[in-house]
């Protein structure tokens, strides 16, 4: 009768084992997309108020060209770090699109006159409705979306170099195992 006095301490220590490899194990800029492989949700977005680039909608990824889409806002910090690394991005060929979520037009064009405009086009997503048909968890994420308008791949989180040119660049130019 003793040894059941120890079974309520073995099942918290199980759990918290558990819990702990969890927490730890993974790779969180790796979660799971219903998505990938599937199309893109129908949208039309407006450009943002007073930026020349056009506006997005899902017509403009079935081009026929590999597109890669970026969710981002003026007060996301992450977003303000990976933006050079767009701007690598676009300089290498990649075409790119962005997402404007749920930002004020003033600060989103200040934000892209402040450190450059990598996009083609930009749509302005203000109730963050289209955000969610994608599945955003939150700002910053990146999709590849290929020319046929198919959502090939998900990225949460800012970009890093790697991301760039062990990922990102691979599936643009056709070279992901």
């Amino acid at each position: 009768m003793r040894w059941t006095a120890f079974i309520p301490a073995a099942l918290f220590a199980g759990l918290a084992a558990l819990f702990y490899f969890a927490i730890f194990a993974g790779d969180p800029s790796k979660l799971p997309s219903a998505l990938i492989g599937k199309p893109v949700p129908e949208f039309d977005l407006p450009p943002v108020e007073g930026l020349e680039t056009p506006g997005l909608a899902t017509k403009d990824l079935k081009t026929g060209e590999m597109t890669v889409v970026n969710v981002w806002a003026s007060w996301c910090v992450p977003c303000r770090q990976e933006h050079p690394l767009l701007e690598t991005l676009r300089r290498r060929g990649a075409r790119l699109a962005g997402l404007n979520y749920k930002d004020q037009p003033e600060a989103a064009r200040r934000f892209l006159g402040t450190l450059g405009n990598p996009f083609e086009r930009v749509g302005a997503d203000r109730s963050g409705q289209v955000g969610i048909d994608w599945g955003v968890y939150g700002v910053p994420e990146t999709f590849v979306v290929d020319g046929e308008g198919n959502i090939i791949h998900k990225h949460v989180g800012p970009l890093a170099p790697k991301d760039i040119e062990e990922t990102l660049l691979p599936l643009i130019e056709g070279r992901a195992r």
